[in-house]
């Protein structure tokens, strides 16, 4: 065994990767594949100083440090500065050497890319085994330590990102496209975008964890969109948190570096008491007295003091059973993570087990009770990122607590199993009214998702939600229908003098009252539903296993034949849509004169009607007659008098269509063809 001890000095002449003329640099220093240290960045130097040190323990000396230097870019993948390796074996030991490392890229080694300057002493250990396990334990612990630190925070920074002003044009029309992204230690967040403004208008609401006591600095960068290339930096401004009074909301106008313009946010600063990780020997709720002060803070009577504290909710992540191998030996490395919106925890990871037993207890904030819980187990690797095993992903409203359950784990897009089991046990306690009044506002929306892919499965899945929606209302409109139609006298009886005594006696509370006997109607019948709705999903089930049966025999043209289809309808649909919106509009814009008379005939009658009759009248009269239009004559054809209307209104691709070209003799066929195009 040997000590290294590594000073990280200073750099000189490093390469330039920013637009300003400058760089971020940081370093990393990695050992077999593993990183083992990183560096502070400095911001916008070209000769930093560091003078950071860091300690390494080596079983051999064939292996040498593999030394990096990366350019910071906020938001983007880091830029290479170039790479050197520092050879253990011709260092010479028990003596504080400096050493210089000429940096090169591996694809370009003529260029310059300046160097870093550093002082290292090698020393071997008298006693290998002893150092070795002290120094795993010092290790092990410093480890733990600083996990718990970067998984549990302290306080919460909620922010509101009002607008911008007064911003620079990056494109060629005088405008930009800005959006705002925010860091705070590992946590990032990107506003939407306004599109063709330079006083934007964002008004979005979002929190980020505080993991240090003295704050942090918050790091702002405002960007401009450009679809197709690299978006255009903006600029940029830092927010130290330290300097600002905790429990009240600032009002800050942050002044772009680099640029002109401001950003305009309300910041707030809060403690926060329930987030944890422990083990089962020390769970909050199971402490009776702890419980009975919790289940009184979220009591009724506190149902308007401090509106954000809807509750908490504890999870106990016992173990999991037949896990997925992902190893080469057979094994996997499992560990968890629980995601709670944008709050996340993990446990630690169980080396060689399938069947691994974490037995910890993790304590969220609960900031909407419509969350879902997400439960992701992964397997640990060394060298590259954590394979994925499974997921389970669980509203806080579906658990009841203290009841332990196996959950089957799901795929990434949770919509087939995968192999294992994992036991949780959760407790939510809140305030319903907290809650209540949390539901009418908007939802939480979460930092980092995954970019929406082009997927023809999905496609499909999402035209037959819609159709079957469609289909229902259709279902509903066909059964109403069939009351007008006498298809059965008993039903349309009843249906005829139900709606008479209902207009005859209709007062404006019976549509909440209609809705409320719905509500009713269904709650009482639930199981019923609930049986259907679980038909739905074995037939869903058994249509995707179909098509994934009838894809193996399907060739490439079957598989774009089936795309073409849905194309086509939806291409359909929303020609009809469109079509009905500008047949409207040329109503209203005098198209067709004759139908623009017809309809202001129509409408001055309706007004002369509705203010000489009441609607009430009017109503009962359209239902006598849809009622017993089929009595008067059995052979009439359905129609619908306002469709059949716009029916005859052309829509803007029959306007073009329709149109008359002009017709000029002495103009050549070709300026006669320009001039009709224009």
């Amino acid at each position: 065994m040997y000590k290294l001890e590594i000073e990280l000095k200073r750099g000189h002449n490093l390469a330039i990767r920013d637009r300003g003329g400058s760089s971020d640099p940081y370093v990393k220093f990695k050992l077999a594949g593993k990183e083992v240290f990183r560096s502070k960045t400095i911001h916008k130097n070209l000769n930093p100083v560091w003078d950071e040190k860091t300690t390494l323990l080596l079983d051999c000396l064939s292996e040498p440090l593999y030394v990096k230097v990366f350019d910071y870019d906020f938001g983007l993948q880091d830029d290479f500065m170039g790479s050197a390796y520092l050879y253990m074996e011709s260092l010479e030991q028990q003596r504080t050497i400096p050493v210089t490392l000429v940096l090169k890229d591996p694809h370009h080694p003529d260029e310059d890319l300046g160097s870093l300057e550093l002082t290292v002493n090698l020393t071997p250990k008298d006693s290998p085994i002893e150092e070795r396990r002290d120094s795993t334990q010092q290790q092990s612990t410093r480890l733990s330590e600083l996990h718990r630190k970067w998984q549990l925070w302290r306080g919460i920074v909620s922010i509101a990102l009002i607008e911008g002003r007064n911003l620079i044009p990056m494109d060629h029309n005088g405008l930009s496209d800005p959006y705002v992204k925010f860091r705070l230690g590992p946590q990032k967040y990107r506003s939407k975008t306004v599109p063709k403004t330079l006083s934007p208008q964002w008004r979005e609401q979002f929190d980020l964890h505080l993991y240090e006591e003295s704050g942090g600095v918050l790091e702002i960068t405002v960007w401009d969109r450009d679809t197709g290339r690299r978006d255009d930096f903006i600029g940029r401004c830092q927010l130290d948190l330290s300097t600002l009074a905790k429990e009240q909301t600032h009002h800050l106008e942050l002044p772009l570096e680099e640029s002109r313009g401001y950003v305009v946010l309300l910041l707030t600063l809060t403690a926060t008491a329930h987030v944890s990780i422990a083990d089962l020997s020390v769970t909050p709720l199971d402490d009776p007295q702890e419980r009975t002060e919790i289940l009184k803070r979220y009591s009724v009577l506190k149902s308007f003091s401090n509106l954000k504290d809807i509750g908490i909710v504890q999870v106990k992540v016992m173990r999991a059973e037949g896990l997925m191998a992902a190893d080469v030996n057979g094994k996997s490395d499992p560990f968890c993570v629980l995601e709670l919106n944008n709050d996340r925890l993990l446990t630690h990871t169980v080396y060689k087990n399938l069947n691994p037993e974490w037995n910890k207890v993790f304590t969220f904030n609960v900031k909407d009770i419509h969350s879902v819980l997400e439960v992701t187990v992964f397997d640990e690797d060394r060298d590259r990122s954590a394979d994925f095993l499974g997921k389970v992903a669980i509203p806080l409203l579906y658990f009841r607590n203290g009841e332990q359950k196996g959950y089957v784990l799901k795929n990434k897009e949770l919509t087939g199993t995968t192999k294992g089991v994992i036991y949780l046990e959760v407790d939510v306690i809140y305030n319903t009214v907290k809650a209540a009044l949390k539901t009418v506002v908007p939802a939480e929306q979460k930092y980092i998702e995954e970019e929406p892919k082009v997927s023809k499965h999905l496609l499909q899945q999402n035209f037959n939600r819609v159709k079957r929606c469609i289909m229902v209302l259709i279902s509903y409109g066909t059964y109403i229908n069939s009351c007008f139609e006498w298809e059965s006298a008993q039903r349309s009886i009843f249906s005829f003098v139900m709606f008479v005594l209902v207009v005859w006696n209709f007062e404006i509370y019976m549509l909440p009252l209609a809705l409320l006997l719905l509500l009713v109607w269904n709650y009482f019948f639930s199981s019923s539903r609930d049986i259907t709705m679980e038909a739905m999903f074995e037939w869903e089930d058994e249509e995707e296993d179909k098509d994934d049966k009838d894809s193996e025999h399907k060739g490439f043209m079957d598989k774009l034949y089936a795309i073409q289809d849905v194309f086509i309808s939806v291409q359909n649909a929303l020609d009809e849509v469109a079509s009905y919106g500008e047949r409207i509009k040329n109503t209203v814009n005098w198209t067709v004169p004759f139908l623009s008379w017809l309809a202001i005939t129509a409408l001055f009658l309706a007004t002369v009607l509705l203010y000489l009759i009441p609607l009430r009248y009017l109503v009962l009269a359209w239902g006598v007659n849809k009622f017993t239009k089929k009595l008067r004559d059995p052979y009439m054809i359905d129609n619908n008098e306002l469709l059949d209307f716009l029916s005859r209104v052309p829509s803007d691709v029959q306007v073009m269509q329709y149109r008359e070209l002009k017709v000029d003799p002495g103009q050549s066929p070709s300026k006669r063809k320009r001039t009709n195009l224009s």
